[in-house]
């Protein structure tokens, strides 16, 4: 088979045009109304979150910690171990099943007002608002000559989203290493060379992420753009175009008869594609890139109240709402669907399960392990003699007294690690000797139970292991 390679196509005398179009920055304008106050709601309320979390103190210590180094996540009055994986597990569960209900519900309401992209690329863009202007004044000076003027608020703009960045980068770092003892590394240029190296990684992809990639991030690198549309259906809330009601567009004035005129509502401002973040036209249907900000809702709303028409042409509704023309009431019933009722009470009993099975965990984890130098030996007094070592995990952060019992064969004992004493949120490694006499059971492997727990019976654990009576 002969291959023949595929050719620019020619754009006119010695000039070739490009298979692909080369991307053009976008400049939102920007938007008021009700849902842009929710969209500075969610901003401040999840950066609340995220800075003021690492200095938040529970005790003598940051209330939320995940210490790598230890092993050890300190989550408020709880202290996990590795061996308390489930609980992630669980939480991603949890997470997962919410994005499948909050799709299905509103669709890509998540990536419009929760989404660290879209919340960081708010306060990268208000930043630029502040520094160089308004859209048309932004778009003149990137487009005008090189100017003091232009170096100025450009290196203004830079500096202030460099700061932001790398506070950002700073404070991911205070989640894996006690924030107050890295702010003080930091002022003595001490810190670590994996906290530098991570904190200006973080910072660097939010600085690029944020600043200059923006809209191509949910349109191109975001998985979720690209399968939200297997949870959608005719009955999400998605934001939408009225179509029968804006068309024919044209320009007009506020007093014009619109039937005389044969228009429609829109009149074709093209506002509603300025402040869209991602660039797109709304009126042209339901489209991957939509982020469900809203932003066109609000900027629409403000347009009809101007030309004194009502409100909602472009608003959050549904397919079949817009074809069969159902508000209110009845368009609340169809969006609580069965399917979204399923998915409700499915995360609601996996939430319940996980707070419950977490507020009645035991506080003590206990890893056993043979000593595999010598399995079995015969000792002083005729008896058999097997060695372990017991890791002994405190999960509570007050000193602890264990004892050691085993069970499972008659006459064994504990001869050696029958008590142990393990500090606030540590673990220990303890050696433990038990002991049978010579007879009492027949050679092979028995099973055989640890039961590590406290005198007072607050906590105990049992892990199972084998006993190794020589043939």
């Amino acid at each position: 088979m002969k291959v023949i390679p595929i050719q620019p196509v020619p754009a006119g005398e010695g000039e070739f045009q490009s298979l692909y179009e080369s991307h053009r920055k976008i400049y939102p304008r920007e938007a008021t109304g009700r849902f842009a106050r929710w969209r500075w709601v969610f901003v401040w309320l999840t950066q609340a979150v995220f800075y003021g979390l690492p200095w938040l103190q529970w005790g003598e210590r940051q209330a939320v910690l995940f210490d790598l180094a230890a092993r050890r996540f300190y989550l408020f009055g709880y202290v996990l171990y590795p061996q308390d994986f489930i609980y992630l597990t669980g939480l991603l569960i949890v997470s997962a099943l919410s994005l499948f209900l909050f799709t299905a519900v509103a669709g890509r309401l998540w990536c419009g007002f929760s989404c660290p992209q879209t919340v960081y690329t708010e306060m990268f863009l208000w930043i630029e608002r502040k520094v160089e202007g308004s859209r048309s004044l932004r778009q003149k000076l990137d487009q005008g000559p090189f100017t003091l003027e232009k170096l100025v608020k450009k290196t203004c703009k830079h500096v202030l989203w460099l700061a932001l960045a790398l506070w950002t980068g700073f404070t991911f770092v205070g989640y894996f290493t006690p924030i107050g003892d890295l702010a003080l590394e930091f002022l003595q240029a001490r810190m670590s060379s994996w906290e530098v190296f991570w904190a200006l990684f973080y910072g660097v992809a939010t600085y690029g992420n944020a600043g200059f990639l923006r809209e191509q991030v949910c349109k191109y690198m975001c998985p979720y753009a690209r399968f939200q549309s297997a949870m959608f259906d005719r009955d999400t809330l998605i934001v939408s175009y009225d179509a029968s009601r804006g068309e024919p567009r044209g320009t007009r004035g506020r007093r014009d008869d619109l039937t005389a005129k044969n228009l429609g509502s829109c009149i074709d401002c093209s506002l509603c594609v300025q402040v869209c973040p991602t660039g797109i036209d709304i009126r042209k249907g339901l489209q991957y890139e939509c982020i469900s900000c809203a932003a066109c809702v609000d900027v629409c709303d403000s347009v009809m109240d101007k030309m004194r028409y009502p409100r909602g042409l472009i608003r959050f509704t549904t397919e079949n709402a817009l074809r069969d023309r159902i508000t209110g009431s009845a368009l609340l019933r169809r969006v609580l669907r069965p399917r979204v009722l399923v998915y409700a009470l499915i995360l609601l009993l996996l939430s319940m399960t996980l707070a419950i099975s977490l507020a009645v965990r035991t506080p003590l984890k206990v890893d056993v392990v043979r000593d595999r130098a010598a399995l079995a030996r015969i000792v002083s007094g005729g008896r058999i003699e097997n060695v372990y070592r017991l890791q002994v995990m405190n999960a509570t952060e007050e000193l602890q007294h264990y004892r050691i019992r085993v069970d499972g064969l008659p006459g064994l004992v504990v001869a050696a690690g029958e008590e142990t004493v393990v500090g606030p949120a540590e673990s220990r490694w303890v050696p433990v000797r038990l002991q049978l006499p010579d007879g009492s059971a027949p050679g092979g492997s028995h099973p055989i139970h640890f039961r590590v727990g406290t005198d007072s019976g607050e906590a105990e654990v049992r892990e199972k292991s084998v006993f190794i009576v020589p043939r």
